[in-house]
């Protein structure tokens, strides 16, 4: 079997660190958008964070959006292109941190575009600060001692939000962390993608990802940890499948 690079990526190095997940991720958009001959009418919004130089990496038109705001540079872009692909493509420091009123509000508003969510629990290219998703006990830069409830709150878990609201119409938690995670997590991208095409509403893939070094972990352990510990918080699955409002 050949192995060929996706027309959907670009040619440019990816700038991640090592046992990183976003390649991964990004080979799954790039791929499903090939395969449904949408590379050239797609647009796709880059977030602040690890993923900021997406615009780089995809071989779609890209949008860069200011900190947090990627969903509503989105809803701007679907509006005025309605008959583009619109995908915002956001880590977990971006997306549920400063942007979470952006998501909750294109969801409510069931606007048609796809938000591709990367969850490794932690601001991972500002050092490795704690996110809102970051797992209580889990150990950060600004939480040396394990996050805790008194101090800090839960985790904050997004695609259970989402599934709660109107507007969306498809929501998925998936991971990278083998064979068989990863054929789903591109399934979930390909649903999620169509529905955007068939206008049924706003739809949502969780994809949780490692994040070696500031997890302080190697690649494979990191992997292990995120299987056994982060999927207790974070279960994998569909969460709505309604086709829309």
């Amino acid at each position: 079997m050949e192995m060929n690079k996706k027309v959907g990526l670009t040619d440019s190095k990816l700038s991640y660190c090592p046992g990183c997940l976003h390649g991964v991720a990004h080979k799954l958009v790039a791929q499903t958008l090939e395969e449904m001959d949408e590379v050239d009418n797609t647009i796709g919004v880059a977030p602040v964070g690890c993923a900021v130089l997406a615009y780089k990496f995809f071989n779609c038109d890209m949008q860069e959006a200011s900190h947090g705001r990627a969903c509503a540079v989105a809803t701007g872009i679907k509006r005025v292109r309605p008959n583009n692909i619109v995908f915002t493509y956001q880590g977990d420091g971006d997306l549920t941190s400063i942007g979470i009123a952006e998501t909750i509000h294109a969801a409510n508003r069931g606007e048609h575009f796809t938000v591709i969510f990367v969850n490794n629990a932690n601001f991972g290219m500002t050092g490795g600060q704690m996110s809102p998703c970051t797992l209580l006990g889990q150990r950060t830069t600004t939480s040396p001692m394990g996050r805790n409830v008194e101090m800090h709150g839960y985790p904050i878990r997004m695609s259970e939000i989402m599934k709660e609201i109107s507007g969306a119409c498809f929501v998925a938690r998936v991971s990278l962390t083998n064979p068989k995670n990863v054929m789903q997590a591109k399934q979930a991208i390909q649903k999620a993608f169509k529905y955007q095409k068939e206008k049924r509403g706003f739809s949502f893939v969780e994809i949780l990802s490692t994040c070696p070094i500031n997890w302080g972990k190697k690649p494979l352990d990191a992997i292990k940890w995120l299987d056994e510990e982060m999927t207790k918080v974070y279960p994998l699955g569909t969460f709505k499948d309604n086709g829309g409002v």
